[in-house]
């Protein structure tokens, strides 16, 4: 129970790269119990989870262009990944948000996914892939792309410069193009590009992240309109002509103690880095 207290403690203060190595995780360990073959010692995804070359069948069940990303075939397989995810997530949230983060892994898994099935499809090739690792290398690209003369110290080798590392990593992966898993590596490739084309983009000021927190907080909002109509009726009393000082003093309390709670709440979440400076003034104000 400690150790299940742990973790969860763990993810609601990690990053968000924590969180989405936490969510893979937990996927991976639900796979076992579903998908994976005891006799023959490999997983079998079904077409509604695993995203198939198929046009027809990708296109029929168009969550699969994101799903597969959270979805790995071995213990091998899903060990490099989260390592290379650690390592490469913390370096881009050095330079950029959460949204960022999350906006580049989510839509780089779909272009990824996209130019994987047109590619088998005009090479007339039939198979399904899973793995994170096309979200994993736009997420490496895109910070090599904007800081390649970052130095990383790398265990054994001291400090490298991050294009070195990327360099040889997309390196690999052109020379087992042919050898095997042909998809998997035309998907690497893709994700690749895609974070190298989102930092330009970035950078002079074209933000592609807002396409998914706007779909994001569409969603969320078609869910909070419930909550909305009594929200506004409890504060229908303070459409008066005049309010006594009195009452003011109230008001401007309780306000003052929302702000607090939702500032905690923040830290909770997120650690208490992810405030903003006028908030950790208000929180030390506040404490007086």
């Amino acid at each position: 129970m400690t150790i299940f207290n742990d973790l969860k403690s763990r993810y609601r203060l990690g990053n968000v790269a924590l969180q989405l190595i936490f969510w893979n995780i937990g996927v991976f360990l639900i796979a076992i119990l579903f998908f994976y073959q005891f006799k023959s010692g490999q997983f079998l995804f079904p077409n509604w989870l695993a995203l198939s070359s198929d046009p027809l069948v990708s296109l029929s069940r168009p969550w699969t262009f994101l799903t597969y990303a959270f979805f790995h075939d071995g213990i091998g397989h899903l060990f490099f990944n989260m390592m290379v995810l650690h390592f490469c997530s913390q370096l881009f949230l050095t330079f950029f948000t959460t949204k960022q983060f999350m906006g580049l892994y989510v839509l780089s898994a779909i272009f990824s996914g996209i130019v994987f099935v047109l590619s088998y499809y005009f090479l007339q090739y039939t198979s399904m892939i899973v793995g994170a690792s096309a979200a994993i290398y736009a997420i490496l690209v895109a910070t090599t792309t904007y800081q390649p003369l970052m130095q990383v110290q790398l265990f054994l080798f001291g400090n490298i410069k991050l294009w070195y590392i990327t360099a040889v990593v997309l390196l690999l992966d052109v020379l087992q193009f042919r050898v095997e898993n042909m998809g998997g590596h035309i998907s690497h490739l893709a994700g690749a590009l895609f974070g190298f084309v989102y930092i330009k983009l970035l950078v002079s000021g074209v933000d592609l992240s807002k396409l998914v927190s706007g779909v994001v907080d569409f969603f969320w909002s078609l869910f909070q309109k419930r909550n909305k109509t009594p929200f506004k009726k409890v504060h229908v009393n303070y459409a008066r002509k005049e309010a006594p000082k009195t009452v003011s003093r109230i008001v401007t309390k309780d306000k003052t103690q929302q702000q607090i709670d939702e500032i905690l709440d923040k830290i909770s979440q997120s650690g208490y880095d992810c405030l903003t400076k006028e908030e950790k003034e208000f929180l030390f104000k506040a404490g007086k």
